[in-house]
């Protein structure tokens, strides 16, 4: 009787006055994050300045060439060039690729067509076609939206196609028992079912995209975060050439997070607890 009352008090200290369960500080989530973050952070200031300026910096040196970039107006230009590339083609790839996995889905002639050559070019590293787009398309702004939609297509059409194809067919059963139109399955029945796997599709895309972009500019026009990189590191600034690498972390890092907050909007029934 003792060992069950004690049991039933450790259960009662875990709730509050509303019943509600009570999360100790070490099962929260952004403890580790900003402890692992702080760790490294404190790590790499420590040993930064031991090694050579010219190969290496660390996170004070890069704030203070951070400062000097946004006070010259560089960083702000050639970011503003970057997201326009990188938008233009994030956005083509998920106007053609979800409409397109849908298609291969349901429409098994067009899927038997065009199988092999989706996974024939996704697994070709899109690196080796960069040069042959520039001669193509030259070193304008077509040339580094056709990169990034490349490398980020795929990703959302294979997720998508794979997300229609395991549609419950119970569900599909009930929605034709009620003579739902093609297109009324696609808009009530597949897309929604598939919302999770665009969803991780779109995110690994945004990884893609982001290196996309940065190998466009690194062979087309003289643009872009991928032009500053390459610009100061040939100079060996690298506390400059790392405020561009490091703003691209961050970039990937407010996309996933908000690719997230949207997929939480628009399915809630596949919330889960981060």
């Amino acid at each position: 009787m003792t060992t069950t009352a004690d049991s039933a008090s450790a259960a009662a200290a875990k709730t509050d006055a509303t019943g509600e369960k009570k999360v100790s500080i070490w099962g929260r989530p952004h403890v580790y994050r900003w402890g692992s973050l702080i760790l490294v952070l404190g790590f790499w200031e420590a040993i930064g300045p031991s090694i050579n300026p010219i190969f290496f910096s660390y996170p004070s040196a890069i704030l203070s060439g951070a400062g000097e970039l946004i006070a010259s107006g560089e960083l702000f230009k050639y970011l503003k060039d970057s997201l326009k590339i990188l938008v233009y083609g994030m956005v083509l790839a998920i106007v053609v690729g979800i409409p397109l996995g849908v298609l291969m889905a349901r429409v098994r002639p067009i899927d038997w067509t065009l199988e092999t050559y989706i996974n024939a070019l996704y697994a070709t590293p899109m690196v080796a076609l960069v040069p042959i787009l520039v001669l193509w398309l030259g070193i304008r702004v077509e040339a580094k939206v056709t990169v990034v939609f490349l490398f980020a297509v795929f990703p959302i059409l294979i997720n998508t196609y794979q997300g229609v194809r395991d549609v419950d067919p119970r569900i599909v059963e009930v929605a034709r028992s009620f003579r739902s139109p093609e297109w009324f399955m696609w808009r009530d029945v597949f897309l929604p079912w598939a919302v999770p796997y665009i969803a991780a599709g779109v995110r690994l895309a945004i990884g893609r995209a982001l290196v996309g972009m940065v190998i466009a500019e690194f062979y087309t026009a003289i643009s872009g975060l991928g032009y500053l990189i390459v610009r100061y590191a040939h100079i060996f600034e690298m506390d400059k050439a790392l405020v561009p690498v490091i703003l691209l972390m961050f970039m990937g890092i407010f996309l996933t997070g908000a690719l997230k907050f949207i997929e939480r909007r628009v399915a809630p029934w596949n919330r889960k607890d981060d």
